[in-house]
């Protein structure tokens, strides 16, 4: 993996990714996660996901499991799912404000 760009991503990803912004906790039905890292960098995601047209991908830990390993996904965000924290706001230095 090379980067992990921070630039704007196109409102159709955005909806595709949701309130999934690095330290967010969300639920569904598979478990409770945190969400580690956001990757918008499509070559990035294609190899984490193993999907030559993934367009982003999120590296989550499932928060239900202590052992739990954090892994890659691409799923999009659902009605089933839903936010049990946002995500920290930062300022633009990039620290927690």
């Amino acid at each position: 993996m090379h980067s992990i760009e921070s630039r704007q991503v196109r409102p159709s990803v955005q909806d595709e990714i949701g309130p999934r912004q690095p330290g967010a906790i969300y639920q569904n039905t598979d478990g409770r996660f945190e969400v580690l890292v956001l990757v918008t960098n499509r070559a990035d995601a294609a190899q984490l996901l193993r999907r030559t047209a993934a367009r982003w991908a999120v590296i989550v830990r499932d928060v239900l499991r202590p052992d739990a390993q954090p892994f890659a996904i691409g799923t999009v965000w659902a009605d089933s799912d839903y936010l049990i924290r946002p995500a920290p706001q930062t300022d633009t230095y990039g620290t927690a404000a």
